[in-house]
Parts: structure tokens; sequence; C-alpha cells
């Protein structure tokens, strides 16, 4: 099982952090990737150890941002995917058109 931590921040209620950091090998990390990928698809991605866990649904238009670097032997790459989470609202039309 991997060492996952779970925080929640306590100065705003609806807020959770997830954060977790280990070593890896590539299959392992290739698994993980694979995981969030099919949550992803099912729209829901659960996050968990053994004393909490998190869950998020991605729906929507997702940001996506990914940055690599290379320092000497030092090699880096992240890569994030961000969305908002809004309350279900009546269906607003699609465009505006003003003449």
């Amino acid at each position: 099982m991997l060492g996952i931590k779970l925080k929640s921040n306590k100065v705003k209620k609806n807020k959770s952090d997830f954060r977790h950091e280990s070593i890896q090998d590539n299959k392992s990390i290739l698994e993980i990737l694979k995981s969030i990928t099919r949550g992803i698809e099912k729209k829901e991605i659960t996050f968990s150890d053994e004393e909490d866990s998190i869950i998020m649904h991605p729906k929507g238009l997702l940001e996506l941002k990914v940055s690599a670097s290379q320092d000497g032997n030092d090699n880096r790459m992240s890569i994030r995917i961000a969305w908002q989470t809004t309350p279900d609202r009546k269906k607003q039309k699609s465009c505006l058109v003003i003449k």
C-alpha cells in the first residue's frame, strides 16, 4: 500500500488537500497514471489512505498544465489537471447574440 497523506484545511470548510510523495519504479507510476485516466473517464477519482479519503468528480472543461525541466542530472515533469465544480443550474443558452 502506498503511504498517502490526506489533511483537511481548517480555514475553509469545503477544502481538502491530498499530497503524496514516494519513490516508485516506472511500472508503478504507469499504473497510478492509468488509474487517474480511468477516473477521469468515469468522472470520479477516489484518493484514499488508511484514515481518510477524498472523492473528486472531474467533468466539463478541464485545465491541463504540463511542465518539464532538466538541470544537470535532475529531471522533473509535472502534470496538473484542474476544473471548477459548480452546482447544477437551470440550462443556460449556449450563446448570446446581440444585433
